[in-house]
């Protein structure tokens, strides 16, 4: 048995419509998290609909019960591995800690987004409520989808932004190229940023290009503020920037990181890694996270065209490590093809789409929703992975929705951020 909690906002109405549940994103996001920081403000306003609830859903934040596992053997942080080798030493490190869970009673077989959706239900129930509306962004879509597909009857509505398909756990490199093309034509619009980035998939290349040839030893301080060797590879950048694009804010940090190296200055990359990064720690592993990504797996067609545009792409099979590489290694937990067809549903639903989202891309957004026959879709333009703050505009559109109006315009521009170089990209 499991226990879930969430946070109940009442509503602020004296005639609540259905109770509204925020599913955060990951997986292993906390929706209680959230509701403390920057989307506060969204969540107070969707009280003049109904209860609003910052659920935890299993495996995160306060509904987690299950031990972190640290790995007793870690990939080497100072001398060089391929791409293969660091793929194999992930998959040792997962089969580890499937042993670990196992050990202390924890079944990976309970965490996976079809249990989730049965949870979903089930709050529904304890709630006393007829229907719940949906209110999700990122893997909260993907889990948003797969509750269409089983418990329409009892959704009063959805609303999702960055939306993550139930075939989509894996993305396509080559729309995360296309997503390069987009960021460019966001920096040409400023002179100063595009005599700085005239070619930003070029820069990329090129440093990509420099580390595979020579990575550079950094070093950094461990946990205990002694200096630790850091080989710095060509995995390694494109893991941090694969991280980092989600939002335009961001892009234009790594922008700058691209530039310092290619003057051969790495100060700037050492810093975000000393920042999110200690050398020395055991390789970590979460049950939620590791198990929902492996259950939604990855079908052999979409891994077969993801393997043939990684070859060229420029953050190749990267952007959403530890998957496709830990596709397979525990096939127990794969919820098969099946789970990852597209659901087809009346109920209606808000699509909210960035254009410069790093992580889930438009053409994504469309493919996943088009068997929502009562879709109402908005692109917010300039917005990033995380867009529900991106422009008070955003919160007017949902708040028209959840009214049942149609929307004022099928496009919102957020403000850009200023891409001009700040620094010198060599140290002087």
């Amino acid at each position: 048995m499991l226990t879930l909690r969430y946070v109940r906002f009442p509503a602020t109405t004296s005639k609540p419509g259905a109770p509204i549940v925020y599913l955060a994103g990951g997986p292993g996001g906390s929706g209680i998290e959230t509701a403390k920081h920057r989307r506060f403000p969204l969540f107070m306003a969707m009280r003049q609909f109904g209860d609003v609830i910052a659920l935890d859903q299993r495996g995160t934040g306060a509904s987690d019960d299950t031990p972190v596992c640290k790995a007793s053997k870690t990939p080497s942080e100072s001398q060089a591995l391929t791409d293969q080798a660091f793929a194999a030493a992930y998959r040792a490190a997962a089969l580890e800690c499937a042993a670990f869970w196992k050990a202390r009673g924890v079944d990976l077989r309970g965490y996976n987004t079809n249990e989730s959706v049965r949870d979903l239900d089930a709050l529904r129930r304890h709630l006393g409520a007829g229907k719940i509306t949906l209110w999700g962004i990122s893997y909260g879509t993907h889990l948003a989808l797969a509750a269409l597909k089983s418990m329409s009857p009892h959704l009063d509505r959805v609303v999702i932004a960055s939306v993550e398909g139930l075939d989509q756990t894996v993305k396509l490199p080559a729309r995360t190229d296309a997503y390069f093309d987009r960021l460019q034509a966001a920096v040409d619009t400023n002179p100063e940023a595009q005599a700085a980035y005239p070619d930003i998939k070029a820069l990329i290349a090129r440093v990509h290009g420099a580390l595979q040839a020579k990575p550079v030893m950094l070093h950094l301080k461990d946990a205990n503020g002694k200096d630790a060797a850091v080989l710095l590879q060509r995995r390694t950048l494109q893991m941090i920037e694969a991280g980092a694009i989600s939002d335009p804010e961001g892009a234009v940090q790594m922008l700058a990181v691209y530039r310092a190296a290619d003057a051969g200055n790495y100060q700037p990359i050492a810093g975000i890694m000393q920042k999110y990064f200690s050398p020395g720690a055991p390789l970590e592993m979460q049950a939620m996270p590791l198990a929902m990504d492996v259950a939604s797996g990855i079908d052999e067609k979409r891994l077969a065209l993801v393997e043939q545009q990684a070859r060229t792409a420029l953050l190749g099979d990267l952007l959403n490590f530890p998957m496709p590489q830990l596709g397979g290694v525990l096939p127990q937990l794969d919820l098969g093809d099946a789970f990852r067809t597209a659901p087809h549903s009346h109920v209606p639903t808000l699509l909210l789409s960035g254009t410069l989202d790093g992580r889930t891309y438009p053409d994504s957004h469309r493919e996943a929703t088009a068997g929502l026959d009562h879709l109402q879709a908005i692109t917010v333009v300039n917005a990033g992975h995380n867009l529900f703050m991106a422009t008070p505009q955003v919160t007017t559109a949902i708040e028209r929705f959840m009214r049942g109006e149609p929307a004022a315009s099928t496009q919102i521009i957020a403000p850009l951020p200023d891409f001009k170089p700040v620094l010198p990209p060599s140290k002087k």
